[in-house]
């Protein structure tokens, strides 16, 4: 069975950090590009970031480049997402996904993705 584990999220201030983790199960991890979404109350799913499988290429949502970075640690098979310098519209419950396809630049998009993790709540204060 496969699944997808997030974990890390919290209340936090203006400014703060928190690492958000996503730890998978039931599938070849290594074999799969892993995207973090995250969703505020009102709008649609967002990609906020991804790891590729293959070559190790990252992506980042504008919004969130040079303040988010990815990684991934495919001993453990788990990816985090370091969150620094957080800002209150960054409030939103975050979720992981897997895809065996590397989808590029359109890696954003949360249809392309099979599976879906349960979401952990990353609130910011001002």
């Amino acid at each position: 069975e496969v699944q997808l584990v997030e974990s890390g999220g919290g209340l936090v201030q203006a400014g703060g950090s928190l690492r958000l983790s996503c730890a998978a199960s039931g599938f070849t991890f290594d074999d799969y590009a892993i995207g973090w979404f995250r969703q505020a109350p009102g709008k649609e799913r967002e990609g906020v970031s991804c790891t590729s499988s293959s070559d190790g290429s990252t992506y980042y949502a504008d919004s969130v480049k040079g303040r988010f970075t990815i990684s991934r640690d495919n001993a453990k098979n788990t990816v985090y997402l370091q969150m620094n310098s957080l800002k209150p519209e960054d409030t939103a419950v975050y979720y992981c996904a897997a895809d065996t396809l590397d989808h590029g630049s359109s890696w954003y998009w949360p249809l392309l993705y099979d599976y879906w993790g349960q979401g952990t709540q990353v609130t910011v204060s001002s």
